[in-house]
């Protein structure tokens, strides 16, 4: 029987889904108007292209948690103050094309690591973790986590501010 993280391609399920995700959703991020892309919703709020920086430090971070964990023990990675990194980087002054273009190229890569990432390492239940610190939807710390579990909630996390951008339909458009 296949797991319900592996498709039948014996890939797993979330690193497809991050693919399609990108193959979806890039054209419709590009066609964001460069007005568009700088306006912040209300004060305090981030701006599409704050929100896709953010998406391009996620991956970035994740990147080198998900390679480290296929090799050790536990899924126990420093975290980073993502307002900060926003802030340092000025992304609400970058380039809305490169900003996009960037963040689609890493997710690519990213969703390919996953899959080349052997399916013991991310099954393998890991008693220690800080993913009650540094997942999008927390894990107890007393609880057993893996690293399909982690894999599965950054392209949860990803999906989310996709739709602070592009609103709920962008999930109805064929890829």
């Amino acid at each position: 029987m296949v797991s319900p993280t592996i498709s039948s391609t014996g890939e797993p399920a979330y690193a497809i889904r991050l693919r399609e995700v990108v193959a979806t959703t890039e054209r419709m991020l590009l066609a964001v108007s460069d007005a568009r892309s700088a306006l912040r919703p209300r004060p305090g709020k981030w701006s599409p292209r704050e929100i896709v920086g953010h998406l391009i430090d996620s991956a970035s971070n994740n990147h080198q948690r998900f390679v480290r964990a296929g090799s050790q023990e536990d899924l126990v990675f420093s975290g980073y103050e993502q307002d900060q990194w926003v802030d340092v980087q000025d992304y609400q002054h970058a380039s809305w094309h490169d900003l996009v273009t960037l963040w689609a190229a890493l997710n690519r890569h990213l969703a390919r690591v996953m899959a080349a990432i052997p399916e013991d390492a991310r099954a393998r239940p890991r008693l220690k973790h800080n993913l009650h610190e540094i997942a999008w939807r927390a894990v107890p710390a007393s609880e057993p986590t893996t690293l399909d579990y982690f894999m599965n909630d950054y392209v949860d996390h990803l999906e989310h501010h996709i739709t602070q951008v592009l609103g709920p339909s962008w999930q109805e458009s064929p890829g």
